[in-house]
């Protein structure tokens, strides 16, 4: 019994295989390792000295307690934790090794799992340098947001799944030419988060599309944290209470396209 229990539940050991091979795979290229580092660390440094520029010539970024900072480093988690899952799933696509991991024992959801847990590995080899220089540089210790910079990490690795979970599913029904939008879908989002920027600014009827974006609640939650010194509990429990429809919905559209690529015999193929 407890065999069949194991062959139809979720396998420790098979995931682990795969986060394994794609360990091998970053730590087998020193240019992977760097790229990883290297945007973090360049657009934290450029940030940083124009937020130091702003702060000479205006009072309300003289007193928003390195807001600009805190935005960018959020924003790189949510960005970079997307391209961490989706750039492992594209190492399979480029290989042409998808059709095989799927005929394997290997089941969807232990594969995706693999992938998140990459997703994590890949953002803390970027982002911890960045939280580092940005200490360094400009004193701002981003850790020192405490307990609420769980909610806001939680929030934004969870939209980042779904969005890579989601972007994923394209590839994989319509091959490596729709591989753009791994790159491209993000930054469709970033306008509407109100990554630099608060809700009012944007127009009214536009209002309503950025709140119903998780990371929006977010940045809003953290600019009203470092400028006005609150803690919105209830931005981070709307934002979670969508990012789990968000989830569940990207993880039944990547089973559907799943099934469409196999009846459609693009696994095998992948190609433009």
């Amino acid at each position: 019994m407890s065999e069949i229990t194991t062959h139809r539940g979720i396998s420790p050991h098979r995931i682990h295989a795969m986060v394994l091979r794609y360990w091998y795979l970053l730590m087998s290229s020193w240019p992977r390792l760097l790229e990883l580092v290297y945007w973090p660390a360049l657009q934290i440094i450029t940030w940083g000295f124009l937020q130091n520029y702003i702060s000479q010539t205006s009072g309300f970024f003289a007193r928003a307690g390195g807001s600009l900072i805190g935005a960018v480093i959020l924003w790189d988690i949510l960005f970079r934790g997307q391209l961490g899952f989706s750039i492992s799933f594209l190492e399979e696509m480029w290989a042409r090794n998808l059709g095989n991991l799927m005929m394997s024992p290997l089941k969807p959801i232990e594969f995706l799992i693999s992938l998140m847990i990459m997703s994590l590995i890949r953002l803390a080899i970027g982002v911890i340098p960045m939280t580092l220089l940005a200490l360094f540089f400009f004193q701002f210790n981003f850790f020192a947001i405490g307990v609420p910079l769980i909610a806001f990490f939680c929030n934004l690795i969870f939209t980042s799944w779904s969005v890579g979970i989601f972007v994923s599913g394209l590839v994989l029904r319509n091959g490596l030419g729709a591989e753009s939008i791994v790159w491209t879908l993000m930054f469709g989002i970033m306008p509407l988060a109100c990554i630099y920027y608060p809700v009012a600014v944007l127009p009214g009827w536009l209002q309503y599309v950025a709140w119903a974006l998780p990371p929006t609640y977010v940045f809003e939650g953290m600019r009203a944290l470092l400028i006005d010194h609150v803690f919105r509990a209830d931005l981070m429990v709307t934002s979670l209470a969508i990012n789990v429809a968000l989830f569940a919905a990207s993880f039944a559209i990547f089973l559907a396209l799943l099934r469409s690529a196999k009846r459609h015999g693009s696994l095998l193929s992948g190609g433009e």
